[in-house]
């Protein structure tokens, strides 16, 4: 046996987390305000994709040039609550510098790590548990207005290259033979083969963590309100409670900001909204996930649904939730498939954990012994969370994982 461990945070981070530590010899606690497969999760909301060619960081120049207009624009997928700016720009200025192309090539290089090999990382976790019945398989069709649309990111499509994610190129006549219902918009696509997604993301959960609890991890649902580093670290719960290990995993997703400020660690975290919207039981549906230029959402077939994701929203973790997000994915489905009659639908606003320099955070602090560092996501949390768990795992039994981590450092802000 290897220890008593406890993870703080049970969204996909913090389950494989836990998994991988159980089948590694370590007695696990999962600790969570609620139940793994929750819609309240981060990890309920999303488009279900394990985005292996996602290595562009979510900073760059041409969003910035754009942002303006956007901003002022109610049909753009990106909103801001003016009054959240002030909080935001502690954030906002080292997402700024982010900026420079000499920095996109370093960012993308560390996304690539952690992203090439997702369909492996999900399968090595789900494999002989309930959960392995949610992968499906197929691929992943990019929509675009027109060819040129495509080849003016030329950024994006000589990152992709060094890291051999060339895709193929679909002609109007090519998208419409796999996709007869296809909205007139869209007249080039590009697809990349061997992709994979998840039938439902909250039964995934849901079937990850029944496994983990059947195989001998244990849960305690609660919210951790202090942590406390050392030779024996512990976690205080809300109403007082004192719980210690051997080890502390911290993967609170964007709630991990405020712990780590009691750990004396300057994090640099804030929660970037994303939304979705679920058309239940469709006439028809789509052959595979589109991701949708124009409007910034992905399109995923999923268990008697079709669901729209996407959107980035900056209001805070605690603002209600907006209508124009909803509205503006409604929209953007009716212009992939104009015929499809939009009956009844669920809507869903989660919070993205996301560092400013597009990075997740993983390993330990200097100052903060014996309490490791698992967040920080942005849009591909569901993709590299069961990466993330397993480094947490070496981390945790002293192996040195097969990658340099330098560029996650916790202490790096």
């Amino acid at each position: 046996m290897q220890g008593s461990i406890i993870i703080v945070g049970a969204g996909i981070t913090g389950l494989a987390a836990a998994e991988w530590l159980r089948r590694d010899g370590w007695t696990t606690t999962l600790i969570d305000p609620v139940h793994p497969g929750s819609s309240e999760q981060t990890s309920y909301g999303n488009a279900g994709l394990l985005a292996r060619a996602s290595i562009m960081p979510v900073a760059s120049a041409s969003l910035v040039r754009k942002a303006p207009a956007m901003l002022l624009n109610p049909e753009s997928p990106l909103y801001l609550r003016w009054s959240y700016l002030p909080r935001l720009l502690p954030w906002l200025i080292p997402f700024y510098r982010n900026l420079s192309p000499d920095r996109v090539a370093p960012i993308s290089q560390a996304l690539s790590q952690i992203t090439f090999d997702t369909n492996e990382q999900h399968l090595a976790l789900a494999r002989g548990t309930p959960a392995e019945r949610h992968i499906c398989s197929g691929s992943l069709v990019t929509l675009f207005q027109n060819r040129d649309e495509y080849e003016s990111d030329t950024l994006t499509i000589e990152t992709r290259k060094r890291y051999g994610l060339v895709p193929a190129t679909l002609t109007r006549e090519e998208l419409m033979e796999r996709d007869p219902n296809l909205g007139p918009q869209y007249g080039f696509g590009t697809v990349f083969e061997d992709y994979k997604w998840l039938s439902s993301p909250a039964d995934y959960m849901a079937d990850l963590f029944g496994f983990h609890l059947s195989e001998g991890g244990s849960f305690r649902q609660g919210r951790v309100s202090d942590m406390t580093p050392g030779s024996r670290p512990s976690v205080t719960l809300e109403g007082g409670e004192i719980l210690t290990a051997d080890k502390i995993v911290l993967t609170a997703g964007v709630w991990s900001g405020p712990l780590a400020k009691k750990l004396g660690i300057r994090m640099r975290l804030v929660a970037e909204r994303g939304y979705h919207v679920v058309l239940k039981n469709p006439a028809f549906t789509a052959p595979q996930p589109y991701m949708v230029t124009d409007a910034k959402i992905v399109l995923t077939p999923m268990q008697d649904a079709l669901r729209g994701a996407g959107v980035v929203e900056f209001a805070g973790i605690d603002a209600p939730p907006a209508k124009a997000p909803v509205d503006l994915i409604t929209a953007a489905i009716k212009r992939v498939y104009p015929d499809l009659e939009i009956g009844e639908t669920e809507s869903w606003m989660g919070r993205r954990p996301t560092t400013p320099d597009s990075l997740p955070v993983v390993g330990e602090a200097s100052g903060a012994v014996n309490i490791l560092h698992a967040y920080g996501g942005q849009h591909i949390g569901l993709t590299i969370g069961p990466k993330l768990g397993r480094i947490v795992a070496d981390l945790a039994a002293g192996r040195r994982p097969n990658m340099d981590l330098w560029a996650y450092s916790v202490d790096r802000f």
